[in-house]
């Protein structure tokens, strides 16, 4: 019997705070997992046992985790020398629109990217689509918001192609965005929506929730067909219905909106003051920074100057994700907007001393 198998008071708490944050009172079925690719690997078998097929496609960028089912899905070069991958994975282009993969510039480009997703699976597919995975806004590669048609459009193609609709929440759910979920900035309902981080508040539990219909698929459903040794168990359900207590007694969701806004202000200002900083964009406390050799070409900065950034930050007190050109900037959803604009100036005294001095050319 797994530690998550018996029902706890913490348990029924968990579960129904969650309900309160879900995009549609059809998402209510719910199953408890440990880690965020615990929880996709479920979401992946779930999707098989209720289309009956067994392809999925993914997006250049995205990140579900490192175990091997979602890896095969990962849409980046960190799979290098880890293969080989799983038969039926295909990686379409995501809408970054910063870092257009046709080159194009919305909104003429008529969302094209995901037209050539659709023609891409035709081409490479065998006809068997059990879902399409998707990141409403991508985390890992950079805090990428893709414009507001492009979840819809996505969801389309997934049933277009008799496939499910799996969004992951890992990192855009509970808030982050300055909404509950992700999803929730364009409408979209998923089939399959996993959760995890935030729902934790930093205790190791994650999840996926779905409709009746398809939690009934089996051998999914079957006793022991999705559990987990020790998804639920009574200190993680514990944990996770404090997190979403306080998420939601202390309004961060608003403040998450509030906030980000404030800091999306002034970042826009970095972008116009500083020849390094090509873009910014931001959802809530999903904010994103491009740092580039030339604003033409959007080459990015190299690691050298990247890591200098990140070191100099550190050396004034602030610890930052400046290592990378694609600078991902997620405070913690209770910071005020005092604290997240100190934050700001000592970024843009870092930014200063490299202008003053060169040393980022």
């Amino acid at each position: 019997m797994s530690v998550g198998a018996l029902t706890s008071l913490a348990r029924v708490e968990l579960c129904e705070r969650l309900a309160t944050f879900s995009p549609s009172p059809k998402l209510h079925r719910l199953q408890l997992y440990s880690s965020g690719a615990e929880a996709v690997e479920s979401a992946l078998r779930l999707a098989k046992c209720y289309t009956g097929k067994h392809e999925f496609v993914s997006f250049w960028g995205g990140f579900h985790g490192k175990t091997m089912g979602v890896l095969s899905l990962m849409g980046s070069r960190f799979k290098e020398k880890l293969g080989p991958m799983l038969p039926g994975s295909h990686t379409v282009p995501y809408a970054d629109c910063y870092r257009c993969p046709l080159k194009l510039a919305y909104p003429g480009c008529s969302l094209d990217c995901v037209e050539l997703a659709r023609k891409q699976i035709r081409m490479s597919s065998a006809g068997s689509i059990a879902a399409v995975i998707v990141e409403p806004m991508q985390g890992t590669s950079g805090n990428v918001i893709p414009p507001k048609e492009f979840l819809p459009a996505v969801c389309e193609m997934a049933h277009d192609l008799g496939g499910l609709l799996i969004a992951d929440e890992m990192i855009t759910g509970l808030g982050r965005t300055g909404r509950n979920f992700g999803v929730d900035h364009s409408g979209v309902v998923p089939d399959i929506m996993a959760v995890g981080k935030a729902f934790g508040g930093g205790f190791p539990l994650s999840g996926i929730v779905t409709t009746d219909e398809i939690s009934a698929a089996k051998p999914w459903s079957n006793p022991s067909g999705s559990s987990s040794s020790y998804g639920g168990n009574p200190l993680g359900a514990a944990a996770g219905a404090t997190a979403l207590q306080i998420i939601d007694d202390e309004q961060l969701v608003e403040n998450s909106a509030k906030v980000g806004a404030a800091m999306l202000r002034e970042l826009k200002g970095f972008a116009e003051r500083y020849p390094f900083v090509g873009y910014v964009d931001g959802a809530g406390l999903f904010l994103r920074v491009e740092l580039v050799k030339d604003k033409a070409s959007k080459e990015p900065l190299p690691r050298a100057v990247t890591e200098r950034i990140f070191k100099e930050c550190a050396r004034r007190g602030l610890l930052t994700m400046a290592y990378a050109a694609s600078f991902r900037i997620q405070p913690a959803l209770t910071i005020d907007e005092a604290t997240g604009k100190n934050a700001l100036g000592l970024l843009a005294d870092v930014f200063d001393d490299a202008v003053r001095a060169g040393w980022w050319k």
